[in-house]
């Protein structure tokens, strides 16, 4: 049985960086998480492309023992243009094709229902919350949102948050959706809304994590060579994760460390435009810059 069902978008996306730039290479939140929870876990995507999707593709993550059952197949492919300047912590969008995403329903397989660890990555919140409808009590559920569901879908964005363990956000995004500059203030705002977690990813800069009464502060990995950003929030979530449903231990302790293991699956997927990079990437890679983490944090 697989240990996570994920759920988001998986797109062709065109990439430009002042390194470099690529055409409809393979993306989307789903393809970035469970590539990235790969690495320990097996999990199931559900979400949609396209007849036009390439078949090199699917084959990589069928690659990665990912099961695909989930996915559907009509039209056009969801495809992302877009650019970073020298601030890569910022994409700018030049166009967004919505395709076989605009209408999009989510249907959950039978053999789906009792998987007991549920990734909402980044999609529509009402897609996600229908996701939890058809599950069958799951264990444990970590979401994750953006910017544009904030400005369209505030309080389908605010009922799913409700219902989920964990709440993944970015730190634009935690001041946009409560309405304060203050991160502590956001995520406080947000712990009174359900979630055991909130995790504030702060790009380059590392991740907050917030619990109830504790808070740790995970560091950025001082890249020397950053390619493309993109897919590292969902890659930092689907390894966060998947390292806990390896783990089956859901302590504030253990957050932490599924925290560090999301960052440098993370740090290495931005040295590489799309996937390249952690379509080569070893668990021996993953542990030692682990290890390299738990030495820039002590002191």
């Amino acid at each position: 049985m697989n240990d996570i069902l994920i759920i988001g978008t998986v797109a062709l996306d065109s990439i430009e960086t002042p390194f470099g730039k690529v055409k409809k290479a393979l993306g989307g939140s789903a393809t970035y998480a469970s590539f990235a929870a790969s690495f320990f876990s097996k999990s199931a995507l559900i979400s949609v492309i396209g007849n036009d999707f390439p078949k090199e593709y699917i084959e990589l993550l069928k690659k990665r023992n990912i099961d695909l059952n989930g996915l559907k197949i009509t039209g056009k492919t969801f495809h992302w243009d877009g650019f970073y300047e020298y601030d890569m912590n910022e994409a700018k969008t030049r166009k967004t094709e919505l395709n076989s995403l605009e209408h999009f329903k989510v249907e959950v397989p039978e053999k789906y229902k009792k998987i007991k660890y549920v990734f909402l990555a980044n999609i529509d919140p009402e897609q996600q919350l229908e996701t939890l409808r058809q599950m069958n009590k799951p264990y444990f559920v970590v979401m994750d949102t953006m910017n544009f569901w904030i400005n369209n879908k505030k309080k389908s964005l605010i009922d799913a948050i409700k219902k989920v363990d964990v709440l993944l956000l970015n730190d634009g995004e935690a001041r946009q959706l409560f309405s304060t500059i203050n991160l502590v203030n956001a995520a406080n705002q947000a712990l009174r809304l359900g979630p055991k977690a909130v995790i504030i990813k702060k790009g380059e800069h590392g991740a907050l994590l917030f619990t109830k009464n504790k808070h740790f502060n995970a560091p950025g990995y001082p890249l020397e060579n950053i390619k493309d950003p993109t897919g590292c929030g969902d890659s930092f979530g689907g390894a966060f994760i998947g390292y806990l449903a390896k783990t089956k231990d859901l302590s504030e302790r253990n957050f932490r460390k599924a925290i560090v293991y999301g960052s440098v699956v993370a740090s290495h997927n931005a040295e590489d435009f799309g996937l390249n990079r952690l379509k080569h990437l070893t668990m021996s890679d993953i542990e030692k810059r682990y290890k390299e983490f738990q030495d820039i944090r002590e002191f």
